[in-house]
This record gives structure tokens, C-alpha cells and sequence, in this order.
């Protein structure tokens, strides 16, 4: 699963409100291959209904504001792109792609950030024939996510390096190993707490 991922995409979630779309947002990259996705928030916990254990599978990185996320993403080569109805904003279809990509989703209610748009290289926007003027967050996600992995993929082929992909596994195996461990002591009627080693 790891040797088909991609480093090269990214998403942000940015001041995402409600837990449910974003953890549907991991569960989108998770399924669409993209390895790494930025949680701008003061603390997150995924909603299981949503996440559906996708954020096992994901590197989710916390930043307290975008301009972190985006000045990291900026220093690795990334372009930027805000989900937004800016005038010239890009389609899925038409993005560049000849590069690492990051899309940036903003909240439920005010969209992307005037911080994430002064940052950003540029818009990337649903083209919609319907009456309906916007999408839900997760929903934008899934749509643009997938068009762009696709487009990308095509391009490079999975980009994950051999590092971050063994450096990732070493993690997931030891936190599994750790929830293994927590559920064997609590079937006992043992605190894993109180359990040494």
C-alpha cells in the first residue's frame, strides 16, 4: 500500500469545523493515496464513523496556523492552490500537475482564509451547472482529490520515498502494537496504565 502512494500531493484542512468532514477528508486522501495531510487546528480527534480508521494510513501533521503549513509545504517545493471561487481559479482538469501540488480546504462556513489566499500560487474551483453555488467540504475534496492524484500519478507514478515510507510503517507498527497491548490489558480488566513495559 505504501510503494503506491503518493509524497507529492498533499491536502490542508484548514479551520475545518466540524470533526465529520474532516476526518471524511483523510478518509478521501487515504483512499486516493495521498500520504500527507495537514490539520490546521488547535486539536483534532477523527470521528470514527467517518475516518473509518483511514487516519491509521495517513501522516496527519498539526500546525496552530495556515502560514506554518503552507511556509513548510512552500520550503519543500510545493505549489499552492486554495479550494475557492476566486475569478480565474483553475479546474481539476487543468491545475498544474508537472509539480508537488497541495490544495488547501477551508471551513464549512467562510471558506479558505485570506491568509491561505495571499500564500497560495492560485484557485482551484468545481465547474458546476446546477443551481447550487458550493459543495460540501468533504464532498470538494473527494471531487478535486481524486482528478488531481489521477492526473498526478499519471505523470510520476507513486513518489512516496523509500524513507518516509519506512519511517511511516516503523510508527504505524509501534502504535498498533501499543493499541494491541491496550486492548489485550482492558479484556483482562487491567488499566494499561497500570501495566509497566
Amino acid at each position: 500500500m505504501l510503494a503506491r502512494r503518493l509524497g507529492s500531493v498533499v491536502a490542508v484542512a484548514e479551520s475545518v469545523r466540524r470533526r465529520h468532514n474532516a476526518s471524511a477528508i483523510l478518509r478521501t486522501c487515504e483512499a486516493f493515496g495521498v500520504h500527507e495531510v495537514h490539520l490546521v487546528t488547535a486539536g483534532f480527534r477523527p470521528s470514527p464513523g467517518a475516518a473509518r480508521g483511514a487516519e491509521r494510513w495517513v501522516h496527519r501533521r498539526r500546525f496552530d496556523t495556515t502560514t506554518a503549513s503552507l511556509t513548510d509545504l512552500k520550503a519543500r517545493g510545493f505549489k499552492i492552490y486554495v479550494a475557492d471561487l476566486l475569478p480565474g481559479a483553475l479546474t481539476p482538469e487543468t491545475v498544474p500537475v508537472d509539480g508537488p501540488v497541495a490544495l488547501v480546504f477551508g471551513s464549512e462556513v467562510r471558506g479558505v482564509s485570506d491568509e491561505a489566499r495571499s500564500l497560495a500560487d492560485g484557485a482551484v474551483m468545481i465547474p458546476m451547472v446546477g443551481l447550487t453555488g458550493s459543495l460540501n467540504v468533504s464532498v470538494s475534496a473527494a471531487i478535486l482529490l481524486r482528478t488531481i492524484t489521477e492526473r498526478r500519478r499519471a505523470l510520476t507514478g507513486p513518489d512516496l520515498s523509500e524513507e518516509a515510507r519506512t519511517a511511516f510503517f516503523e510508527r504505524w507498527v509501534a502504535s498498533e502494537s501499543r493499541a494491541e497491548f491496550g486492548r489485550k490489558a482492558r479484556a483482562a480488566g487491567v488499566d494499561p496504565g497500570d501495566v509497566e513495559g
